[in-house]
């Protein structure tokens, strides 16, 4: 069994950085579907329940902005830090930010806005308790008021983004999306990301109709 839902999300900041482009970070022209599910999963998410995006509405115009900011070029290491907690101390876990700081540039998307239909279904780990009506009634409930397991964002934890439900018969909120830009090939896409060794990436090729990045996702055999 299978349960769909809409969410409107909106932001004033988006990043959906392209792979190939990491080390100037440039994002796409829309949100990604692992963008989208990232979303979801920051709202309502049980090992029991898979997400499927199925579609994501544009419903502003396609922005870009550029800037440069200064970053560090390192991470916090993991091995030190567990070192630093059996030894009670923070010596030697912190980054050096003057020796690693360098200027990277970014283009990013300004004033954005969407709407995602996404489904999910049981997995092979839910148990006797889990039933398709329980858990869409916890994401409903969820994000009708605004409750997530930790704050969605739009691209990157930098970007934060606002969310709604949008209730079973409810209208679509009203698109701005320019019609020049409502058909677009949008090239390729990644689906989703290498998340453990071993797995490969996953891309697709992303096409606006009509305003909406109607996945062909099941037909390109990358969804069920």
């Amino acid at each position: 069994m299978t349960v769909g839902i809409r969410l409107h999300v909106w932001g004033e900041r988006a990043c959906f950085t392209r792979p190939e482009m990491k080390v100037e970070r440039v994002s796409y022209d829309v949100m990604t579907p692992a963008a989208a599910r990232g979303i979801l999963e920051a709202i309502h998410w049980k090992p029991a329940i898979a997400w499927t995006v199925t579609r994501i509405h544009v419903l502003k115009p396609i922005r870009f902005q550029s800037f440069r900011r200064n970053e560090v070029s390192a991470k916090a290491s993991e091995r030190l830090a567990k070192s630093a907690m059996k030894a009670g101390t923070t010596a030697g876990v912190g980054i050096d930010v003057a020796a690693t700081r360098q200027q990277r540039a970014t283009t990013l998307l300004v004033d954005v806005g969407y709407v995602i239909e996404a489904r999910f279904d049981m997995t092979a780990k839910a148990g006797a308790e889990d039933t398709p009506a329980k858990h869409i009634s916890m994401f409903n409930r969820r994000a009708a008021s605004g409750q997530c397991f930790h704050r969605p964002c739009l691209g990157t934890r930098e970007f934060a983004c606002d969310f709604r439900l949008i209730e079973d018969g409810a209208s679509l909120p009203e698109s701005t999306l320019p019609e020049a830009e409502r058909n677009r090939d949008l090239g390729w896409m990644s689906y989703a990301p290498p998340y453990a060794p071993g797995q490969e990436a996953t891309f697709f090729r992303a096409q606006l109709d009509d305003g909406v990045l109607e996945e062909k996702l099941v037909a390109e055999g990358l969804a069920a």
